[in-house]
C-alpha cells in the first residue's frame, strides 16, 4: 500500500508551511527516518524525516509552495496505478483558502498543474495546454507559467520569487508596520566604560534591569488589554545568509553576564549555521539589535510584533564631545528606541532609554 505523507502539525499554532527543499526525488528508494523534506514555517526551517520506507512514487507539492497543515506532500511506495493529477489524490480536508483556490481553478483533465499554478496562469493569460511541464511527472510548475508569460512592456531587471526566510521577514515587517504606530527616540551614549567585545550581552542585561522599572515596555497589547509580562526573555538580532533572525535569551534578568554572553554566542552561531530550534526563536518580550560597523549613526528599528519596544545601537566611534567644559575624544554611539505609542508614552520611553544608557555609561557590573 502506498503511504501518503501529509504536512504534520509542527506545533505552536503553526497552520501552514513552505516547502523549502525536497531531499528526495521521484523514483528514489528511501528508508524510514531518511531526510525527506525541509519545511519553512513562520518560526524556522524544520527538516522532516520520512515516516515510511519505499520508492518515492509522486511528489505533489513543489518547492516554494505554501500549503496548510494536513496537505498530502508526497506518496511513498508504488501502487501499480498510473498516477493522476495531484488534485485527484486523496488528501486532508483543505484549509479555507485552499478551498477557495480550487473553487476558481477546477481540473479540466487536460493538463497537470496545481490550483495555484492554474490561478497564476489565468492571471498572466497563459494557456496551460500549450506548455510542457518540467515538474514531477510532467506537472506544470509556476516557473513554467511565468517563463511563458509575455513580459510586460515596462518590465525589466532580474526577478526572483519572494520565498523562504525573506518571505517570512516581509510578512512580519508588513504586519508590524501596519499594526504598530511607532515612535523612535534617540540619544548618545559614551561607551568608554563598556567592554565592546561584550556589547550585546551587556546591553541585554542593562535593558532587562531597566525593564523592571518600566514594565509597559515589557508588555504586549492583546485586544483592548495591556498584558504586563513578568519574565525577561530578550531577543537579539542576528544577520544570516538567509536573512535576519531574532533568537531569544531566556531569563536575562536572573542570569549572570557570563551566562548571557555564552548564550548569545551559542544562539548566534546556531542562527548562522541554520541550527536554531523553533522554540529558540519565539516568546521574546523585548528586543535589542546592533549592526556593529555597518550600523550607521543610528537606526529607526521596526518593533518585533507582538512586542512593544526594540532598542538599537548605532556605530560606536571616536568623536569629539564636551566634558567639564573641555572638548575631549570619547567612544560615542547613538542608542535608539522604537516603541508602540499605543502602550508607551514618550516620556516613559525616554526615561527607559536613559536608564539603559546610564547603566552602560557608568559601567555597572550586572549580577
Amino acid at each position: 500500500m502506498p503511504y501518503e505523507f501529509k504536512l504534520p502539525d509542527l506545533g505552536e499554532g503553526v497552520a501552514e508551511g513552505e516547502i523549502a527543499r525536497w531531499l528526495v526525488e521521484v523514483g528514489q528508494v528511501i528508508d524510514e527516518d531518511d531526510p525527506l523534506v525541509e519545511v519553512q514555517t513562520d518560526k524556522t526551517t524544520v527538516e522532516i524525516p520520512s515516516p515510511a520506507a519505499g520508492k518515492v512514487a509522486r511528489i505533489l507539492v513543489e518547492e516554494g509552495q505554501v500549503v496548510p497543515v494536513g496537505t498530502v506532500l508526497i506518496v511513498i511506495g508504488e501502487d501499480g496505478v498510473a498516477p493522476g493529477p495531484a488534485e485527484e489524490q486523496p488528501r486532508a480536508e483543505p484549509a479555507p483558502q485552499q478551498e477557495a483556490a480550487e473553487a476558481v481553478a477546477p481540473d479540466d483533465g487536460k493538463v497537470r498543474a496545481t490550483p495555484l499554478v492554474r490561478k497564476i496562469a489565468r492571471e498572466l493569460g497563459v494557456d496551460l495546454a500549450s506548455l510542457t511541464g518540467t515538474g514531477p511527472q510532467g506537472r506544470i510548475t509556476e516557473a513554467d507559467v511565468r517563463g511563458a508569460a509575455e513580459p510586460a512592456p515596462d518590465a525589466e531587471g532580474r526577478r526572483e520569487p519572494l520565498r523562504g526566510v525573506r518571505r517570512l521577514i516581509a510578512e512580519h515587517m508588513t504586519r508590524a508596520h501596519r499594526e504598530v504606530p511607532p515612535v523612535t527616540w534617540v540619544e548618545e551614549c559614551d561607551f568608554a566604560n563598556v567592554d565592546l567585545k561584550q556589547l550585546v550581552p551587556l546591553t541585554l542585561k542593562a535593558a532587562a534591569e531597566a525593564l523592571k522599572e518600566f514594565p509597559e515596555l515589557n508588555a504586549r497589547l492583546e485586544g483592548d488589554e495591556i498584558v504586563y509580562l513578568d519574565r525577561y526573555d530578550l531577543g537579539f538580532a542576528v544577520q544570516t545568509d538567509q536573512g535576519l533572525l531574532v533568537p531569544v535569551v531566556r531569563d536575562v534578568d536572573s542570569r549572570s553576564l557570563e551566562e548571557v554572553d555564552a548564550e548569545v554566542r551559542r544562539l548566534a552561531e546556531a542562527a548562522r549555521e541554520g541550527r536554531l530550534k523553533p522554540e529558540e526563536l519565539r516568546g521574546s518580550t523585548f528586543s535589542v539589535t546592533s549592526a556593529g560597523k555597518l550600523a550607521g549613526l543610528f537606526q529607526t528599528p521596526i518593533v518585533n510584533h507582538p512586542e512593544v519596544g526594540i532598542l538599537s545601537l548605532g556605530r560606536i566611534a571616536e568623536r569629539p564631545v564636551v566634558r567639564d567644559g573641555e572638548v575631549v575624544v570619547r567612544p560615542i554611539g547613538y542608542v535608539a528606541l522604537t516603541f508602540d505609542h499605543r502602550v508607551v508614552d514618550g516620556a516613559r520611553a525616554a526615561a527607559f532609554g536613559l536608564a539603559v544608557i546610564d547603566r552602560l555609561q557608568n559601567g555597572e557590573s550586572p549580577a
